[in-house]
């Protein structure tokens, strides 16, 4: 059986990183990353393509659109993708092309590293081994982060340690496979598309995070809703808005139809995800006004999500919470 070839993209990151007298600084290109692992060759084949050289920390949403416009110019001459990127952004990344390019039959695999691929001692090689492992069996497709042993759905990932080699971690959700040495060992099968293989070229870039905190300041509001479209609010435990700030939103917001403005509420805390209903300040949200509420989505994906939905012009708020609510890449279990 001919080897699967596999197109390595690079970004930078700690992965391609050397030292200098200024810290760690992405140097590598594509072809001297992979030099450090010779190896692969006897896995797949493999080619390169430098995209660009930067910590993940200078990562933007144009990026993004440049990862997703080179896999869609090179999709045909490919079995699957790994991108080596820095580990800070990666979840928002895979999120963010999992939202770009829906419907995808082939793999499309982010990794990085918590050391640099020429340092003596790092966890580079392995990343880059698990990746290819990943790419090359036959059912693995969409995208996904392979780091630390785990292969983990684009829009589950989120980087939860620093230092450690085991950074990702898989929310509220199971991880899809592990690497055990070099055999994939599948949790949770990934289907095949149901609908066609679709690349999107645009994300808005009006959309806010706000994180609350205890006696935040209404102030603010009017300023945020003057410059974007959707507002993100991270609240307290399982969701609401303080009294002081009820407000100001409504201001904000009016209706989805008028102002085209709209708020997704989620919550601050990592697990299990929010309900605003339980709770007296998260119902007096629903007697408000409307919003679309994340219940389990990681922060990336939410915002990711809605970076693509408002570049989808949607003409009502019912038409919005639907393509929020659709499942996309597993990134919500609620309907």
């Amino acid at each position: 059986m001919a080897k699967r070839k596999l197109l390595f993209i690079t970004t930078g990151g700690t992965i391609a990183s050397v030292k200098t007298k200024n810290g760690l600084v992405p140097l590598l290109t594509s072809k001297e990353l992979l030099a450090q692992l010779p190896e692969l060759g006897e896995l797949c084949q493999p080619e390169t393509l430098s995209l660009c050289s930067i910590d993940s920390t200078d990562i933007t949403p144009d990026h993004w659109v440049m990862l997703a416009n080179a896999i869609r110019e090179n999709w045909t001459g490919y079995d699957g993708f790994i991108v080596c990127h820095g580990t800070d952004t990666m979840g928002y990344t895979a999120a963010a092309l999992s939202y770009l390019i829906q419907g995808a039959d082939k793999p499309i695999v982010l990794t990085g590293a918590q050391q640099p691929i020429s340092g003596e001692i790092t966890d580079a090689k392995k990343n880059l081994r698990d990746s290819v492992i990943t790419a090359i069996d036959p059912a693995s497709r969409g995208v996904m982060v392979v780091f630390g042993g785990k292969v983990i759905a684009g829009t589950r990932a989120k980087k939860n340690k620093t230092i450690s080699y085991d950074a990702f971690a898989s929310v509220n959700f199971p991880a899809l496979a592990q690497v055990q040495g070099n055999k994939l060992v599948r949790y949770i099968p990934t289907p095949y598309p149901s609908a066609p293989l679709t690349f999107y070229r645009e994300l808005s870039p009006k959309v806010f995070l706000l994180k609350l905190t205890p006696g935040m300041s209404p102030a603010l509001l009017e300023s945020i809703f003057a410059h974007y479209d959707c507002v993100i609010v991270e609240s307290f435990g399982v969701g609401g808005i303080p009294k002081a700030l009820m407000d100001g939103f409504a201001a904000g917001l009016g209706t989805y139809e008028k102002t085209g403005k709209v708020l997704v509420l989620t919550t601050q805390v990592t697990y299990e995800g929010s309900d605003v209903g339980i709770y007296e300040v998260g119902q007096r949200v629903h007697e408000r006004f409307s919003f679309l509420e994340a219940h389990d989505m990681t922060i990336e994906a939410v915002y990711t999500k809605c970076m693509w939905l408002l570049a989808q012009n949607c003409r009502s708020f019912t038409e919005l919470q639907q393509k929020f609510y659709q499942p996309i890449n597993f990134d919500t279990f609620f309907q």
